[in-house]
């Protein structure tokens, strides 16, 4: 490992900067909570009764009806609250739905992997796989969407997404599977070209985690109806019975039971999202953060966007890397070091917890600029980032 390059005509030390972010919470999961969010503000009337009990389930179905509102999910399209977080909801949908026609996966990132592994290893599917290196896309024009079809809308853990849906077709035979779990919220999702979508409350409306949620289209409900398949599913998975599609789960009776706490929760926060101008508003908020922070990346000559391309770059969960001049020739655990130091410094600050990048992705910055952050935040953690990476160097 070799040191760093010098930059001659920067100072080793800046003077610490006066302001701090006053929500320092850029973390990629669980994400910031809602401006003006406390735990006292949440209805408790529901906890300690049961789900199924008539004030139980009426909450549940409650927060089924905003996700459809704030999200603009058509009416065509079922809504349920499942177990497990998104990883709860891609899974049942793959063990229930996969099978019956050949399938074909896009993996540019971590959670894209896993789904390539589930359907290799566990379910042994031999699937086609189109993979892309951290910071890029596989080539969308060449999925043949005769088959199944399985993608991550934006790749947490390397800053990638989709640049739209225009590369689906409505005519499609296979259907379509898009963890958009960083995406829901942030991003316009085409309902119309996708058939199964999963997200979880914890990423854009900075809800808790450990519950998912799973959007089918009537295809999907038509494959869930009318296949069968090989393997056993265990009961959180099971979505029918006796071929008919249990309509309950769409309708707040979860399979298991969920955390009232937490379905208040991601009420509250579904709330907010209205009062700051619904799915419109939200997208508006994560695009000005993610504009804050590329302002701040073009003011810092050590620092770059791990995505170069604009059109496929996350305005959730932005990857960033050191520039290649102030580190040629490290390697990547002289890099990871920096990584260590720079999110030490700035947590032991209050400046900014989490920033870290993803633990599988190569080694550099991750902060969350979901619609939950605020710019003026982002803005404000840009000196410091430039602080703290002088105060290393020195």
């Amino acid at each position: 490992m070799t040191g760093l390059i010098a930059d001659p005509t920067a100072d080793l030390r800046l003077d610490r900067p006066a302001d701090k972010p006053a929500r320092p919470y850029f973390s990629s999961g669980p994400c910031a909570k809602p401006p003006g969010w406390a735990l006292e503000r949440l209805p408790h009337g529901s906890l300690g009764r049961s789900h199924r009990s008539k004030l139980g389930k009426s909450r549940l179905q409650h927060a089924i009806d905003l996700t459809r509102e704030v999200l603009q999910v058509p009416d065509t399209h079922r809504i349920g609250i499942v177990p497990a977080s998104d990883t709860g909801a891609v899974e049942m949908a793959m063990w229930s739905m996969l099978g019956t026609r050949p399938v074909t996966l896009l993996a540019w990132e971590s959670f894209g992997e896993g789904w390539v592994t589930d359907a290799v290893k566990q379910l042994k599917l031999d699937p086609t796989v189109l993979k892309a290196p951290y910071g890029a896309l596989p080539d969308l024009a060449a999925v043949d969407f005769s088959h199944d079809v399985i993608f991550t809308w934006n790749g947490t853990t390397s800053g990638v997404r989709v640049p739209d849906g225009a590369w689906i077709p409505a005519d499609r035979e296979g259907l379509t599977f898009a963890d958009a779990t960083s995406a829901a919220f942030a991003m316009p999702l085409p309902f119309d070209k996708l058939d199964v979508t999963t997200f979880s409350f914890q990423k854009v409306l900075g809800g808790e985690a450990a519950h998912g949620v799973l959007i089918l289209s009537p295809r999907a409900v038509e494959r869930l109806e009318s296949y069968t398949p090989a393997w056993p599913l265990p009961k959180i998975f099971r979505m029918t019975k006796g071929g008919k599609l249990i309509e309950g789960i769409f309708q707040g009776e979860t399979i298991n039971t969920p955390s009232m706490l937490v379905i208040e929760d991601y009420i509250f926060s579904l709330e907010w999202a209205k009062d700051v101008g619904g799915l419109a508003g939200l997208i508006a908020r994560s695009q000005a953060n993610a504009a804050a922070l590329d302002s701040v990346v073009q003011q810092l000559p050590w620092l770059d966007h791990l995505v170069a391309d604009p059109a496929i770059r996350s305005n959730t969960s932005v990857c960033l890397k050191f520039a290649d001049s102030v580190v040629e020739g490290m390697d990547e655990a002289g890099r990871l070091s920096l990584v260590k130091k720079l999110a030490s410094v700035l947590e032991a600050e209050d400046v900014a917890y989490d920033i870290a990048g993803h633990r599988d992705a190569p080694a550099g910055l991750r902060i969350w600029c979901g619609a939950t952050v605020d710019a003026d935040d982002i803005a404000k953690l840009g000196p410091w980032l430039d602080w703290a990476w002088h105060s290393i160097r020195a």
